[in-house]
Formats: structure tokens, sequence, C-alpha cells
């Protein structure tokens, strides 16, 4: 939205789902809830003469290492906290209907605990007094809330049960009371693990999110902590780890890429990754990775889901690690690698494959085949591995087949057999590459990899099992 003295950006980046917004009036410019690298948001100021005098934080977040630090730190601006909020650095923590002015507009601060206990909403109010918006963080997003179940696991008193009750409170006092015409802002979209319904709009009116928002209708307290707490999926193991590097700090992004950017050729890569046990980390497409990479190296590819599945499938938030990267993506996949606190990048081979390849160092590959010769092939005898989500198994899969979801790969290990062979595959190849990589780095050589995944098995004459809903015999 933009008039004459106010705008209002959404800057959404979509491999995280995440919305970080810019307000610029009269000069002045505020960020709320910036991602790690900051450039982006100091050139957009720069872009209109303006200078940022607030960053805004809407809660400590766990599925992102939030800019702020940064951010204030080049730009002198003022950090902002909702009330309750405890962080190791100086901010400022604003009570609860505390008014800033950004130039002529105004934000005001409403304190709507649930997601978290420090978790605020940002009202947007135009020099005319009009309430044009809400900044709503993971407090309401479109079509959904923010799950109350990630702030116990950094805050010993804290139930999801407890937070839940707060958010029925935060949702029914604080926000439903507002005008429907104003516009809500949300933190996330649809592919976040911070909820479990998101629509893929990025905004909407909350007139329609009354309307519409199964969150938002009337029910009992009790009713509403039951339907937002039923559902949730175990949350990845870095979601705690970013909530304490976003309250306590950390090193600046700066520095973690000036470590980083530490090109090795071959000989000093393979020594570099036997001296310090680091992790190979190929982050080309799951393609280039089957036809040739590092022995027990794993693939991820910055072509998806990157950030979520590296979270989901390397442990250690601290471990090192050393980057094969497709040519000119070495810096994109540091940076996307410390969006989630991954800071441990130690260096990166330089040349790529194809340097490692021509210094006369061995390569392996993954066999795969396409959903035409899976046709052919007599599954009867043959184990086949579906790595989707087990509601997207649930939903539908080949006859026969065997559901081990990925993120949960590590603790199934002992049903992929290790003299038969077997097939893997995903929805479209991605998911079952990154498995790919897992099984043959822990042992296994004796499977295939469907390049089309279920998408194609779904369009061939294999047989497929659709979940059918029950019916109630009367």
């Amino acid at each position: 939205m933009e008039n004459s003295n106010f705008k209002i950006e959404q800057i959404y980046t979509g491999c995280i789902a995440h919305a970080a917004y810019y307000i610029e009036s009269n000069g002045e410019a505020a960020i709320f809830d910036p991602l790690r690298e900051v450039q982006p948001y100091i050139d957009r100021a720069s872009k209109g003469n303006a200078k940022i005098k607030y960053v805004f934080l809407t809660h400590f977040h766990a599925d992102f290492v939030s800019g702020h630090l940064d951010l204030a730190k080049k730009t002198n601006a003022k950090i902002v906290y909702g009330p309750t909020a405890k962080p190791s650095y100086e901010v400022i923590k604003a009570e609860d209907g505390q008014v800033f002015e950004v130039g002529d507009y105004k934000i005001k601060v409403i304190h709507t605990p649930g997601h978290t206990m420090e978790s605020s909403t940002f009202l947007l109010i135009d020099e005319n007094g009009k309430e044009h918006g809400i900044i709503t963080g993971d407090t309401l997003f479109i079509g959904d809330v923010g799950r109350p179940d990630l702030a116990q696991h950094v805050v010993e008193d804290l139930t999801e049960d407890k937070l839940a009750r707060h958010l029925y409170h935060s949702l029914r006092e604080k926000i439903m009371p507002l005008s429907d015409d104003l516009i809500v802002y949300p933190n996330h979209g649809a592919g976040s693990a911070c909820g479990k319904k998101m629509s893929k709009e990025t905004t909407d009116t909350l007139g329609n999110q009354k309307k519409t928002n199964y969150a938002l209708q009337e029910m009992t307290e009790d009713a509403f902590v039951k339907s937002v707490l039923t559902g949730l999926t175990t949350p990845p193991p870095y979601f705690p780890e970013n909530v304490l590097m976003n309250i306590k700090g950390y090193e600046s992004l700066d520095k973690v890429l000036e470590k980083a950017k530490t090109p090795l050729n071959p000989g000093a890569f393979e020594a570099v990754a036997t001296e310090n046990m680091a992790l190979v980390l190929d982050t080309r497409d799951a393609k280039d990775f089957a036809k040739k990479h590092i022995p027990n190296s794993i693939n991820i590819g910055l072509n998806g889901n990157f950030a979520m599945w590296v979270g989901e499938m390397i442990a250690d938030i601290k471990q090192e690690i050393l980057l094969v990267t497709e040519e000119g993506k070495e810096e994109e996949s540091m940076v996307r690698l410390s969006r989630i606190g991954y800071d441990h990048t130690i260096g990166y081979l330089d040349g790529g494959i194809n340097a490692w390849e021509k210094a006369g160092f061995e390569t392996s590959s993954i066999n795969r085949i396409r959903v035409k010769e899976l046709e052919i092939l007599n599954l009867d005898n043959t184990k086949v591995f579906d790595v989707r989500k087990k509601s997207e198994f649930d939903s539908e899969h080949l006859v026969g087949a065997i559901s081990v979801p990925l993120n949960e790969i590590s603790n199934h290990l002992a049903e992929f057999p290790k003299e038969e062979k077997f097939i893997i595959h995903c929805a479209g190849g991605y998911r079952s590459m990154i498995a790919s990589s897992i099984l043959q780095q822990r042992g296994w050589d004796n499977f295939v990899d469907v390049v089309e995944g279920f998408a194609g098995i779904k369009e061939s004459k294999l047989a497929v099992t659709e979940y059918v809903c029950p019916t109630t015999l009367l």
C-alpha cells in the first residue's frame, strides 16, 4: 500500500515462507521481523531517502534467526519488543498500547500473548488517524493461528495448554474487536512450520478472517485449545536453538560469512573434511547430485525447502559444514544456512564437483529410474519406500509401499534391507534424493530412486490406493 506520505511493503521470502515488512513515511522507516541478511532493507531505505528509525520484533522467532541486531548496529535504529520480552541486549520494551511514530505514521503496540508470551501485534495508523492494518507476527496467519507449543521448549514453566488459553483471549479480546477493514499482515504463509493450515495468500482483511479462519469462530476456550493443539507435528530440532539465539544474541552475519567464504582446492577440501569431521553438504539439484558427487556427502538442494530440510536432517546446529554448490551459489548457500542459525560453514569446494573430478578424486552416483521403467518391474517382490509425510501417504500411495517419512528416516534404518534391491520415492524427487544420499552415506547402495516421484506414479498404470472416508452405518 502507498499514498503520498506513507508506504508499506511486504518483503516475502518463499523458501522459508517468511514475510518482513518495510514502512516509510516522510523520511523515516521501520522494519518488522527482518531476516538475517540485512543489506536489502538498508538498500530499500536508501532508495527512499529514508532513515531506519526502528526495528520491530513481533516475538522471539523459532524458525529463523532475525537480523535485528545487525540491522540496528548498521543503522543506529532502536530495537522494539513487546511487553515481557527479556533479551540479553539493549531494546525498547514497549508497554501494551504504547505508540511509536515513524514520520507521520503511528504504530501502536498490542500485546497478544499465546504463540509466545512476548508476542505482540502492531496496529498501523495513518497520518489522518485511520487504522489501516495489523502486523500480526505469528499470532494470526491467513487461515490459521500460531502454534502454541513452541515457546514451552525454551521456557520451563510454560505449557502448550497455558499458551493456547492465552492465545484464545488475545484473539478475542485484542484482535477480533478491531475493524473488519484492517489488512492482516502475518509473518508467514503456507509452508511454514509455525502453523498447520496456513493459506497461500499472504494478506487478507480482518473481516474475512473472522468469517473463514477456523480459530476465530465462536467456540469455548476448551474447544479452541483442543482445536489448535490437534494435528501439530513435532517441531524441527533447530527451533529452540533459534529462539535462544534471538534472545541471547549471535555473531554478525558478516563475520560468519567471512569464515565461510574459504575456497578450498580438492586436496585441501578432503583434508579439512577428514581432520574436522566436517559434514559435506551438496546444495546442487537432485539430478546433478545423482550423476556424480563426493562420497559420503549429503544432498539438500537449494531449489526446494532448503532451510526446513537442513533443520530436520542436520541435528547439530553447530556441526561444521563444507559446501559443494553449483558455481556462483556458494554465498547463497552460506546465507541460507545462517538464516536458521547454521553458522559453522568452514569452506567450500573451489571449482565445484568438476574440479574434484578433474583432480582425480573418486565420485559416487545414485541410481535413478523413470516411472515408465518402474511399470515393467515386478513390484510384488520389491520393497518400495515412500518418504513423503505420513499425511501425504495416508491420502494416497502406491499399493504395497512402506511409509518412512524423510524426517524420521534415521529412526527407521533397520527397515531398509541391506541385501535385496529396493525402491525409494517422494512426491517429485527432491526429498527422495535427500533420503538416498543419507542411505548411501550409511552404507546402502542396493536401491534406486524414482525421478518423477509419486506425481509420476499417480499418472502411470501402477496401482494407487486412495484414502476413502469411512461411512457411518445406521
